[in-house]
């Protein structure tokens, strides 16, 4: 009966350290390195701008001038943000190579729209100054008009912000498949007998 006790606790610790290894071979996979990037907070930013977006498209949905509302930029632009923000926060909880994937693929996407939305703003921006021009003798037309001009730069402003999170999330998303791919791990199990009980 004595002589079990040591092989058991030695049994046990041994458990704990094939455990510890598979702990340490966790933290040093390339996906959880891009974990350790934030992608969780960058998320949650990305998320909030393009709520922000959306709530925006609602109040140029109703204008009738010249603006980014008339291909619904606001509205895809925004949903792509939002898609975005939400696998970046669930890859973030529950890494894997095929969710980084999917998210590179988005982020790609989103950079995407957000080139065609640049250009069609800076195509806005003259239409809306001109209106401001024209109605130099309606005070409310005039204030009316500056005001799409601010939202439209705004909106500009912050899809350029976003752009900048993208890309970087989309190059240690890339990195991180890359070094996948190409890592071999080597791990050593020890196949020595467990020294016989001492009576």
């Amino acid at each position: 009966m004595e002589g079990t006790e040591p092989t058991t606790s030695e049994s046990t610790g041994r458990e704990g350290n094939q455990e510890a290894n598979q702990t340490v071979l966790l933290t040093s996979k390339p996906l959880h390195r891009f974990v350790q990037k934030e992608p969780k907070s960058l998320g949650v930013v990305i998320l909030i701008f393009g709520c922000a977006e959306l709530l925006m498209g609602f109040q140029l949905a109703g204008e009738t001038a010249y603006t980014s509302n008339h291909i619904y930029i606001p509205f895809w632009q925004g949903t792509l943000f939002i898609i975005c923000g939400n696998l970046s926060i669930y890859t973030a909880v529950h890494p894997s190579k095929k969710m980084v994937t999917v998210c590179l693929a988005m982020y790609v996407v989103s950079l995407l729209g957000i080139l065609v939305s640049a250009v069609n703003r800076l195509l806005c921006f003259p239409f809306i100054t001109d209106i401001a021009f024209s109605m130099e003798g309606d005070i409310w037309s005039n204030y009316r008009s500056e005001q799409l001009l601010c939202v439209e730069i705004i909106l500009f402003t912050s899809s350029l912000c976003v752009s900048v999170t993208l890309i970087f999330l989309s190059i240690i998303a890339r990195l991180a498949l890359k070094s996948t791919q190409n890592q071999v791990i080597i791990q050593y199990v020890s196949t020595t007998p467990p020294p016989p009980p001492q009576e």
